[in-house]
């Protein structure tokens, strides 16, 4: 079935926007992880060792070189995605840190001798507020960075996306 004006079938239409939308999923993931956890160890969340904020760059720069190789972004894109990616990290660092101080005060509430139910509930909608702000942030950076990109770019790191969770979960 197609729709008059569009020459690509219905079907292929979905698929090519699940393909955009999974490749803005998945670099969702990659900022969102290299920014939100910035303070964490390099095996994730769940380390002790702080990264200093030089060891995120140094992080986040290896990142882009990575995709950038991948998907063959031309400098000009590189001078106009890396600053984008960086002022999101630095947007995001603040958020990481009120995280990190819900994540103690849970553990404290948790631990007390009486249940603050109410407490908990707060923290958990401060948590959610925090989430969304993380999450409006990385979107805005996704849209500005997919601006930049060509089709094919995008196609081939969306390839790229999917090769990379199949390994994982094969």
């Amino acid at each position: 079935m197609t729709i008059s004006n569009k020459s690509t079938p219905l079907p292929r239409r979905y698929f090519k926007r699940a393909a955009a939308l999974a490749l803005l999923a998945g670099l969702a993931i990659t900022a969102g992880v290299t920014a939100i956890a910035q303070s964490a160890g390099a095996a994730g969340w769940h380390h002790p060792a702080a990264m200093s904020a030089t060891n995120v760059d140094t992080h986040v720069d290896d990142m882009l070189r990575h995709i950038f190789a991948e998907i063959d972004v031309t400098d000009a894109q590189k001078a106009q995605i890396e600053p984008l990616v960086k002022q999101a990290v630095a947007d995001c660092r603040p958020l990481h840190e009120q995280f990190h101080a819900a994540h103690a005060d849970v553990l404290a509430l948790l631990g007390a001798d009486t249940v603050d139910r109410a407490a908990i509930e707060n923290l958990r909608a401060d948590n959610l507020r925090l989430a969304d702000q993380a999450s409006k942030r990385i979107t805005q950076l996704l849209a500005d960075i997919a601006e930049v990109m060509t089709p094919a770019q995008r196609k081939a790191l969306v390839a790229r996306i999917a090769a990379h969770h199949a390994d994982m979960e094969g």
